[in-house]
């Protein structure tokens, strides 16, 4: 080992031996904190960036995938419950790749249509409806699985046997089960969504024959009455919107919170169907088709007439023969008519009536008309008095307490916000100036201590008295340095003293090797200087 790194081995040792109980203590769990910390690090890094394979996997799905990636010795992570697989993103295109080569994942949650590739060919005509209707099903759950906010969906399908035996078959209907991911919920639209795409999938079904079912148990769309809780929705929204129309054109005019504004309304959400046939005649249009039909007969003096019966008991009115004749004419005109069929077909959600309050704060109404001001608002909401709305619009004093005691306490907290920001950086200013000062105090004795380290005592023993002065000076004016160990070149002024560049080589090398240097003098002096 080099005698400088044996130097430095020995001052670490001495000054190690020196620390107190507290001191060695602080020193091992810094060291070992240190360590755990490069060993963490260390780990942090050689660790991959992992990405999702797989998301949104059923429980058997994600078991095959796991399986598959232990048995190639892939390092992976499950997320999401184990609905999400996560591999090393260098690696997630190959092992996709592998994956679809296995078939993994086989949608086992509903196969969809891949059960019609395995179904035999001495499958019966049953056998093939129900294998069709269950990858029916499948597809539907899957797309529906697909939405934003839907963990997994089971769509069931009653579909009517059809038979010669009856001329109508009852209509299809299906009942969708739909779990929705943590924190989110199925709005109106999302729901309407999915009766409309089971419907558009299924011949001959309404949205209303599709029921919505989630993992609550609350019904989002019952059979034969659509979308359920709606008419909530739309209520609130209606009054919502009406009511910011109000607020909004009262804020411009009397200006923001002196104003307030209450809608109700009643919203008529029965559906109806009107269908009226109108037949008009055109003047001066020829007729399609015309047909006239003319019957004529002519008799004589002897044609025999009275009541039918036995020829001897026929006689005429007055026992002689009469002369007679028939003409009968008919006709038939068919004329071109214009038919008119209308359907009128009324949405749910028309406005019954609505009831609009209003109360504006006297002081900021004072200068203003308020019958001008009740027409205003009655325009901008819309109300209809033949329908039954009604508006009430009056002028109040408004209590501001409330607003000023939420003002002064805003205030309140602003300034305590302040004084907390102010404590906290003196607090710190405090802290780090302590932590400063400490790292001085303690820079301060490791010098000190890193001295008195290089700086050991020497026991030169009982020395002789030289006879001649100036001997021992001369011995060391007159010493071999290039005999001594070689130290390292120090930074030279620009003009060095040799002088001086001597003394420091001898200082450092007593301070390097005290106990040679000890040795060498005690040698010296011990020496008379006649046999030097």
């Amino acid at each position: 080992m080099p005698a400088q790194m044996q130097a430095a081995l020995g001052k670490l040792t001495g000054a190690v031996k020196e620390f107190s109980t507290a001191q060695r203590t602080l020193a091992i769990i810094g060291v070992a904190v240190l360590v755990l910390g490069g060993v963490a690090l260390s780990s942090w890094l050689s660790r991959p960036a992992l990405s999702p394979l797989f998301t949104s996997l059923s429980g058997a799905d994600a078991a095959a995938v796991v399986e598959e990636l232990d048995a190639q010795g892939v390092q992976y992570e499950l997320a999401d419950g184990g609905s999400t697989v996560m591999v090393p993103a260098s690696q997630i295109y190959a092992q996709r790749i592998n994956l679809a080569a296995a078939g993994i994942p086989a949608n086992s949650d509903g196969a969809g249509y891949s059960l019609l590739d395995d179904m035999p060919m001495t499958s019966s005509e049953f056998q093939q409806e129900k294998t069709y209707q269950r990858a029916l099903e499948g597809e539907l759950a899957r797309t529906i699985g697909a939405m934003d906010g839907v963990e997994s969906a089971t769509v069931r399908l009653a579909m009517p046997q059809e038979t010669v035996f009856t001329e109508t078959a009852g209509e299809p209907t299906a009942s969708v089960f739909v779990r929705t991911r943590a924190g989110s919920t199925l709005g109106a639209d999302q729901v309407q969504a999915i009766t409309h795409l089971v419907a558009a999938g299924i011949p001959e079904m309404a949205p209303t024959d599709v029921a919505v079912v989630d993992a609550s148990g609350q019904v989002l769309s019952a059979v034969g009455t659509g979308t359920t809780g709606l008419s909530g929705g739309e209520v609130s929204d209606y009054e919502e919107r009406v009511r910011s129309s109000v607020q909004t054109l009262l804020d411009r005019v009397i200006g923001p919170g002196r104003s307030a504004v209450t809608v109700t309304a009643e919203l008529d959400f029965d559906e109806s169907q009107r269908t009226t046939e109108t037949f008009d005649a055109t003047k001066d249009t020829p007729p399609l088709a015309s047909s006239t039909k003319t019957e004529e007969y002519t008799g004589t003096d002897q044609t025999a007439t009275g009541v039918l019966g036995p020829d001897e008991d026929v006689v005429g009115p007055d026992g002689t023969g009469q002369g007679g004749a028939y003409k009968s004419t008919s006709e038939d005109v068919t004329n071109a008519i214009n038919k008119t069929t209308e359907v009128v077909k009324a949405a749910p959600g028309a406005v019954q009536r609505q009831s609009i309050a209003v109360v504006v704060d006297s002081e900021a109404a004072a200068g203003l008309d308020l019958t001008e001001l009740q027409a205003t608002v009655a325009a901008a909401a819309g109300v209809d008095t033949t329908r039954g709305d009604t508006l009430a619009l009056q002028a109040a004093a408004f209590d501001t307490t409330a607003a000023q005691d939420a003002a002064a306490a805003l205030a309140a907290a602003d300034a305590a916000a302040k004084a907390d920001a102010q404590n906290a950086l003196i607090r710190q200013a405090a802290i780090g100036g302590v932590v400063l000062i400490v790292l001085i105090v303690i820079g301060i004795l490791m010098a000190r201590r890193s001295r008195k380290s290089r700086r050991e005592a020497v026991d030169l023993g009982v020395l002789p008295v030289l006879d001649g002065q100036g001997g021992a000076t001369a011995q060391l004016e007159g010493l071999d340095v290039d005999a001594l160990p070689v130290l390292p070149p120090a930074p030279l002024p620009t003009t060095p003293d040799p002088l001086a560049i001597k003394r420091a080589e001898i200082s450092a090398l007593a301070d390097e090797q005290p106990e040679e240097v000890a040795d060498l003098l005690r040698s010296w002096l011990s020496t008379p200087s006649g046999a030097r």
